[in-house]
Formats: C-alpha cells, sequence, structure tokens
C-alpha cells in the first residue's frame, strides 16, 4: 500500500512541477498568448490533465490487474496446498527467502510451459505471485530452481513492478502532451493565412498519430533500458538469497537449454530470461544477453 501511494503522489508532484515550470516560462515568455496566437483550440492544462489519465491510469490499472491477469493469460495454478515433495519444496524455499528479503509471502503457483522461465508480478510487495514453468523444473536443478526463485523474490522486494509503472506512466504522460503540442503547432503552420480555420485540421490529427508512434517507441526503448538495467540488480539480489554460484550456475544453464522465448505483456520484464534479439531490436530486449549478467556476477559488478 505505501508503494502505491507513493506511485501516485510521485505521479502527483510530477504533474504540480508540470505546472508550476510551465506558469513560470508562461508568465516570462507568454506562451498561452502566442498558443492562442496560433489558433490552439485546447487550453495546455486540458492536455495536460488528459495526458495524466490516459497516461499514468493506464499504467496503473495494469499494474493492479497483472496478478489476475498473469494467473489467467499464462495458465497459472497456484498452489493452495503442496500435493508434491517438489511443491513443498518450492512453497518452502519462497517462504524463507521472502522473510529474509523483509517481504510477505507472495503466491507460489506453476505453469505448465516447455520452456524454462519464471516471472514475480503484482502491485504490492507483500501480495505478490511467483511463477516457475514446468520446463524450468524440469531442466534445472534444485540449486539453480532455488536462484532463479530468489531472483523473483528480489524482484518483487526491490519494487521493480511499481518502479516500471511509475517510468511508464511518466513517458506516457510526455507522449500524449508532447505529440499534441507539436501537432497543434503543425496544423497552425499548415493552416496559417487561412482565417476561416478553428479547431483542430487534419494536420493535427495526421501529426499527433505519426508523433505518439515516434515517441512511443522512444518511450519504450527507456523503459526496456530500465528494465534491463534491474535485471542485474535481480540477480545480486537471487546471488544473496540463494548463494552466488548458484544464480551462476542457474544462468549457464539457461545457456545450454533452448534460449527461452520472451514471456508474454509486462511479465517479460520480470521473468529469469529473455528472448534473443539482434540488431535495433536489441533495444527492445527485456533482458540483458546472458553472458552478460554472467559475467557480472563473476566480476561482482553490481
Amino acid at each position: 500500500m505505501k508503494r502505491i501511494f507513493l506511485l501516485i503522489a510521485t505521479n502527483m508532484a510530477v504533474l504540480l512541477v508540470f505546472s508550476v515550470a510551465w506558469s513560470i516560462l508562461d508568465s516570462i515568455f507568454g506562451i498561452s498568448e502566442m498558443l492562442v496566437g496560433m489558433g490552439m483550440p485546447v487550453q495546455f492544462g486540458s492536455i495536460a490533465v488528459m495526458a495524466l489519465v490516459f497516461g499514468f491510469g493506464g499504467a496503473l490499472i495494469s499494474l493492479l490487474m497483472s496478478k489476475g491477469m498473469a494467473k489467467r493469460s499464462m495458465g497459472v495454478q497456484v498452489i493452495e496446498q503442496p500435493a508434491t515433495s517438489q511443491e513443498r519444496w518450492l512453497i518452502e524455499t519462497v517462504a524463507r527467502q521472502a522473510e529474509q528479503a523483509g517481504i510477505g509471502m507472495p503466491e507460489v503457483g506453476i505453469f505448465h510451459s516447455p520452456e524454462p522461465n519464471a516471472f514475480a508480478t503484482g502491485a504490492k510487495k507483500n501480495d505478490a505471485l511467483v511463477a516457475v514453468s514446468q520446463g524450468l523444473l524440469d531442466h534445472m536443478t534444485q540449486d539453480e530452481v532455488e536462484a532463479v526463485l530468489g531472483h523473483e523474490i528480489a524482484h518483487v522486494a526491490n519494487g521493480d513492478m511499481v518502479t516500471q509503472t511509475l517510468i511508464q506512466g511518466v513517458l506516457n504522460t510526455f507522449v500524449i502532451v508532447l505529440s499534441r503540442i507539436i501537432g497543434h503547432a503543425i496544423d497552425s503552420f499548415l493552416n496559417r493565412g487561412n482565417e476561416n480555420s478553428s479547431g483542430f485540421g487534419i494536420g493535427y490529427f495526421v501529426s499527433t498519430i505519426i508523433l505518439d508512434m515516434l515517441f512511443g517507441l522512444v518511450a519504450s526503448m527507456i523503459v526496456m533500458w530500465h528494465s534491463r538495467h534491474r535485471e542485474f540488480h535481480a540477480d545480486k539480489g537471487g546471488a544473496e538469497l540463494a548463494g552466488r554460484e548458484k544464480m551462476i550456475a542457474a544462468l549457464q544453464r539457461l545457456q545450454q537449454v533452448n534460449q527461452p522465448h520472451d514471456l508474454p505483456g509486462e511479465m517479460a520484464a520480470f521473468g529469469i530470461a529473455g528472448g534473443v534479439k539482434a540488431g535495433f531490436s536489441k533495444l527492445m530486449m527485456t533482458h540483458p544477453p546472458l553472458e552478460q549478467r554472467i559475467s557480472a556476477l563473476k566480476n561482482r559488478e553490481y
């Protein structure tokens, strides 16, 4: 609950700072008068409020629904009562690591996929979900699975889900604001000298759609960069909870088996490994290459 409060408070702070900065710039340079002179049909404040609602609203709703969506989309079977020794070991290991990390006991589940992978999700660190694939359990030793679980617990303890949502919300807001401000400027430029022009022109709609896509692509690159950065910290957390050699061995095992596919949607950022991409698509990877992560653990570069 505290992290959700901080998320909302930070969002409000961003809007406040943005509004104050706008007021100062407006009073100095008379930006509002210039925009009105350009025929801008909507005041900046309305655009900012819309950006806040759509930018942060979508990200926040996605975070709040993440556990339920993960269970349904991945077919996660939450372990309510352990039916096998393997399930009992999973529950006991997660409970021990959660206590070490200082978080509440997450729900633990298994999803049926031959690919070795795992993920953690949830809006609160004391009410999260940690799930592993059947392929992970089949291909890894118990020590390696323990390290993977530690990696996911570290994601939860570090608050990575909330942080990712915050970053996405901020970027969404700026994408909406910038694309519409520039769209208005382009539309006004195209319609200069046309006294009969009023409201939104075709230039506004076309340029806004194009700018939304371009700025959205840049925003996604920033989010993915942050996701790759946080993987090193999650590896460090896994090493602290399970042992550095176990964490290294788990990542090396992932290199040996078939390269795992990306998890769908937002869960990809909090899995143990992502797919392999080349060229420009590397900028959209949720995870750094496994060899970089192994090297960082071996050299303690975290």
